[in-house]
């Protein structure tokens, strides 16, 4: 019987110039990756994210694991414009 643990990480959704969806992972710095639709960027995502674990756990390396979750919220802000 094989057994799993289900981890949980962040990904950033930026939109890129060109189109689509520049992704990266806060707790993987290099672990990046590209979707030409929001949907595309997700499932490439979850792809790259497999292959980075899967290299860190070849090489014997930590995979890390989190039980808090961070509060990511916009601020508002407004700036005076030159006259």
């Amino acid at each position: 019987m094989k057994r799993e643990k289900i981890f949980h990480y962040y990904a950033v959704f930026e939109p890129a110039k060109e189109g689509g969806f520049n992704v990266s992972f806060p707790s993987f710095p290099g672990c990046v990756t590209f979707g030409k639709t929001f949907e595309e960027a997700k499932k490439k995502a979850k792809e790259v994210l497999v292959l980075w674990l899967e290299e860190l756990k070849e090489r014997r390396l930590a995979i890390p694991s989190y039980t808090e979750h961070p509060i990511i919220y916009e601020i508002p802000i407004s700036i005076p414009l030159k006259k």
